[in-house]
């Protein structure tokens, strides 16, 4: 297990699209592993490979069912990720980011999306998710190619504590 340094803006790698992944091998395995961990001990629902100061086209997330909190996290893990379909329907929420500490901002994102990338062995994979897990997908996508939540924001302050559990 390696914990990563989580890099912040206003690092040039957050700004820069993400190189594909084209090797499918050990090192990519290891350094998803250490993306989880890092994820993990944040603590955040997701990650993406800049974000520890690599430019690949990896994004780790890990959340639960919304409604129902007894049901276990899921560990979703997309190598070159794109957002094929999303719905028009647009909601505002909250949203913070480990690379931009100390703020969050009102960000509105599309309801629900359809994301295709490939799973660590480069197989195809799709998923389609709703409501935060479709907004996590979004904020991670966008990391990947270059593109902070801030700049999305309607507004961005520093949060109170009653911020922070919205969250």
């Amino acid at each position: 297990m390696t914990i990563r340094k989580i890099t912040t803006f206003p690092e040039e790698v957050l700004r820069q699209e993400a190189e594909p992944v084209e090797i499918f091998d050990e090192d990519l395995a290891k350094l998803i592993d250490d993306m989880v961990d890092t994820m993990r001990e944040a603590p955040g629902v997701g990650l993406a490979a800049p974000q520890i100061g690599i430019s690949k086209r990896i994004i780790v997330i890990e959340f639960g069912d919304e409604e129902d909190e007894t049901v276990p996290n899921q560990l979703y893990v997309m190598i070159n990720p794109e957002i094929i379909k999303e719905s028009n329907d647009k909601v505002p929420g909250i949203e913070g980011c480990l690379s931009v500490p100390g703020v969050v901002g009102n960000v509105d994102r599309s309801l629900a999306v359809t994301v295709r990338g490939q799973n660590i062995h480069g197989k195809p994979v799709k998923i389609r998710a709703q409501g935060w897990l479709a907004r996590i997908f979004q904020h991670e996508i966008d990391h990947i190619n270059g593109v902070l939540y801030t700049d999305r924001a309607e507004e961005i302050w520093k949060p109170e504590q009653e911020d922070l559990d919205t969250i």
